[in-house]
């Protein structure tokens, strides 16, 4: 992708990229450390945003915060770097909604269901809180401004004439808009997830290398 970046800038714009880079190995090894740790999780039952619920809560509404701010870095280290080309201005906008829904899913919280944390009745909650209500919200709103995002980028590539970037970001943002399974929610979302901080890392890391 083609970028240049005032000389003044480069040195921070370089540390704002590496903080979005480094959002999505961050967001999964906490999550996932908490995943086997805790008694009761259970992923094919369990989304990982529910993690936030129980005595220690607070690990993954900071995970979800520290990720979030992460993805703002990104989105301010590429509009500082992309100064050219398609997207130039609205790929960091897509960028930073999805990082503010970020931080949105962890200071609002899932309801606690399903058996988790161990002592919650299973099955679902019978009426959703208004912070569950706003999480679910954040979160539909974060994927898909991703998903617009990847299909920006997309764009960008194959003006470009990059195949392979080009097809990696319309394969994301396909994932991304996939409808959501009941039956493999859990397992759908943090696919999904995964898929899209993948994406914020390979988008940061090319940022880096060419700023």
């Amino acid at each position: 992708m083609t970028t240049t970046v005032v000389p003044g800038t480069r040195r921070s714009s370089e540390r704002l990229l590496l903080a979005g880079a480094l959002a999505g190995p961050v967001f999964f090894a906490s999550s996932i450390t908490q995943m086997l740790a805790r008694e009761g999780f259970d992923i094919t039952r369990h989304p990982l945003s529910q993690l936030a619920n129980g005595g220690l809560g607070w690990l993954q509404v900071l995970t979800f915060v520290l990720a979030g701010l992460g993805v703002l870095a990104l989105a301010v280290g590429a509009r500082r770097t992309l100064l050219e080309g398609v997207g130039r201005r609205v790929l960091p906008i897509f960028i930073g909604v999805f990082g503010a829904g970020l931080v949105a899913s962890g200071l609002f919280t899932m309801d606690p269901e399903n058996g988790f944390p161990v002592g919650i009745p299973e099955g679902p909650v019978a009426q959703m809180s208004w912070h569950s209500i706003a999480h679910s919200a954040a979160a539909a709103t974060a994927f898909t401004a991703l998903a617009a995002a990847a299909v920006v980028l997309a764009v960008r590539h194959a003006r470009g004439r990059r195949a392979r970037p080009a097809v990696l970001s319309a394969a994301t943002a396909l994932v991304l808009l996939l409808p959501v399974s009941p039956e493999l929610m859990s397992i759908q979302v943090a696919v999904n997830g995964l898929v899209a901080f993948t994406w914020t890392t390979v988008v940061a890391l090319s940022l880096r290398d060419t700023a």
